[in-house]
């Protein structure tokens, strides 16, 4: 009986160790013919005619990230699209002869925030001032797919798809009873009445004051939203919310058939199946070649071609990323370190090629003290003579707002989510369901706060009184900062502080932001204040190890880049839960004070 397990271990043993020497070989293999590649193809380059430029977003973010966990070793991970790269690509295809059109297609979009999408729009718009059409097609429109997609001078959609607007709403899932059931009470600190983000955890439903934002805001943003599209399609707001408002009437009108209904409504201009849209866009670009398909060149590749084309510049502006939340110590992409961000600041400041900064955030906030080091770091390179500029994203609030302060200028879109000037604290306490079980914490201390703060114990009531003074504090600390950044009084940063959510829009009138414009108008505001004509934009990122970048190309090949299917109800369900609570397990800030909007946007 030994030998037999010692034989069938000892074969499993030969099979795994088999197994790692095949992946270790595979990547080996890999790199080689990688490296084999790059020398014999030089890379791609623009067709010769008139050529496309092929649109075809992902989910849009600031910057790629790196996801270690396992879905991504399955291949399930989300595709990301860098808004900046299309932003550039756009821009330079305005002015190049060869880019005859612009086509844009919408069924792989899959979130970014309504910031991106109306700064991704604008760059479209632009683009046809000089005169080359932009068309742009979905099987099916979702809402942001729509926005974006109506600035085209020609929508298409298939004859069997449809067109959803259903305005913006804002609900939260409430833990407060799964908490009571489980006896897990979670202790609330906070300053500032509309500092909501901590109470789907204290409270079974909205409060007041978080609902008397939220509708002011969703108001606010959707009446751009419905007037800019229809501005685009030639029709009256009035025309808009009928099509909105009285959904049921429009398509009994067309007999239920929902692409018909919006045509009639004036929102798309032709049915074309894939086909049909190739066709057409070959017929726009006047392109005589044979085949079915167009002379067509992606984004990627196009920026690409013209980046290895054009050569740079010695003096550089470095813009930083700061997108997701802001977290104590050292993190990977997809969060924001306090010290490895500090650490990229400060390397770009040392950097004698670097002349100026932007600080691109999309960030909802996080930790108090990582914000802090994160806004010295800003602050030292002022005095140190470089211009920093603020690009606020889709979301720039309270952490990330009190980042911004750090910058000698503000730059938001209309619709950026930002200001949620407001403290909070929230200890969990265990107490309750270890005693269920049976289990009991007992011991010594020398001293009465020695273990005020062990979750597995009662909150002692000094603790709890500690913790809100501290949090007291931190949001006079926040006003101060404010107010010298912005030249205001604390008492005025007070009447629009208090955790309250802004617009881009509305923070422009009330002082806390300076202009609107996005990541160009941001990167011309450097220039200036730099006094650069001629410069370089970097894209300083974290140091990541050879073998993970190494994957993350291995896997994305692999995923070969087949559309992104839509996701059903519950997997949204499943993926907002988790989310929320893999935020949650971030959380590290040493004083327990967080300043995080809860104010992310469909």
């Amino acid at each position: 009986m030994f030998n037999f397990i010692f034989h069938l271990l000892r074969y499993i043993w030969v099979f795994l160790d088999g197994m790692r020497r095949i992946g270790m070989n595979l990547i080996l293999l890999a790199v080689i013919v990688a490296v084999i590649v790059a020398i014999v193809h030089p890379g791609p380059t623009v067709p010769e005619g008139g050529v496309a430029l092929l649109i075809r977003p992902n989910t849009l973010v600031e910057q790629s990230t790196f996801d270690p966990s396992l879905n991504f070793l399955t291949g399930e991970q989300q595709k990301e699209t860098p808004l900046p790269d299309l932003l550039e690509a756009i821009r330079t295809a305005r002015g190049d002869a060869r880019i005859k059109l612009l086509a844009l297609e919408t069924d792989d979009i899959d979130g970014g925030g309504l910031a991106k999408f109306g700064e991704l729009r604008a760059a479209i718009d632009d683009f046809k001032t000089s005169g080359k059409p932009v068309l742009a097609r979905g099987e099916r429109f979702n809402q942001s797919q729509y926005y974006l997609a109506s600035i085209a001078d020609e929508v298409h959609l298939a004859p069997d798809g449809f067109l959803l607007l259903q305005g913006l709403a804002r609900f939260n899932t409430y833990f407060r009873g799964a908490l009571d059931k489980l006896g897990i009470k979670v202790h609330l600190f906070r300053a500032g009445e509309y500092k909501s983000f901590a109470e789907p955890f204290t409270r079974n439903n909205m409060s007041e004051e978080d609902r008397e934002a939220s509708r002011t805001l969703l108001n606010g943003l959707w009446g751009r939203i419905r007037d800019e599209i229809s501005a685009a399609r030639k029709l009256t707001p009035v025309q808009f919310d009928h099509y909105v408002l009285d959904y049921l009437d429009t398509l009994k009108a067309a007999e239920g058939n929902q692409a018909a209904a919006a045509k009639a409504a004036g929102l798309i201009d032709r049915f074309s199946t894939r086909d049909q849209w190739k066709a057409r866009v070959k017929e726009r670009l006047g392109d005589e070649s044979a085949g079915k398909d167009f002379r067509q060149i992606d984004a990627n590749a196009y920026l690409t071609a013209v980046r290895h084309a054009n050569p740079k510049n010695s003096d550089q502006i470095a813009v930083l990323v700061a997108q997701g939340g802001i977290v104590d110590g050292e993190q990977p992409p997809g969060a924001v370190g306090g010290d490895s961000f500090a650490r990229l600041i400060r390397e770009a400041r040392e950097n004698t090629q670097v002349k100026a900064l932007v600080i691109r955030i999309d960030s909802p906030g996080g930790s108090a003290w990582a914000s802090e080091v994160i806004r010295r770091e800003l602050e030292l390179t002022r005095q140190a003579g470089k211009p920093v500029i603020a690009s606020m994203s889709s979301l720039a609030a309270s952490g990330g707002y009190w980042v911004a302060t750090g910058a000698d200028e503000i730059y938001a879109e209309p619709a950026t989510l930002t200001g949620s000037i407001g403290v909070f604290g929230m200890f969990p306490e265990f107490s309750e369901p270890l005693g269920t079980l049976g289990l009991t914490v007992d011991g010594v201390a020398t001293a009465p706060q020695a273990a005020a703060l062990d979750p597995r114990r009662p909150l002692d009531p000094a603790a709890a009184e500690a913790l809100q003074l501290s949090v007291d504090y931190t949001y006079r600390r926040f006003l101060e900062i404010v107010a010298e950044a912005r030249k205001m009084k604390p008492d005025d940063v007070d009447k629009i502080a208090r955790g309250r959510v802004w617009s881009g829009q509305e923070a422009i009138g009330l002082g806390l932001v300076d202009y609107v414009g996005g990541l160009d108008a941001a990167l011309a505001a450097a220039a200036s204040r730099a006094k650069l004509k001629d410069y370089t934009v970097t894209w300083p990122t974290q140091n990541i190890p050879t073998i993970r970048l190494l994957l993350k190309q291995l896997f994305a090949a692999a995923d070969g880049g087949s559309p992104a299917a839509a996701p059903s109800p519950s997997n949204v369900i499943v993926r907002r839960l988790t989310a929320d609570f893999k935020s949650l397990a971030l959380w590290n800030d040493p004083r327990h004070i967080y300043m995080h909007c809860l104010c992310e946007m469909p």
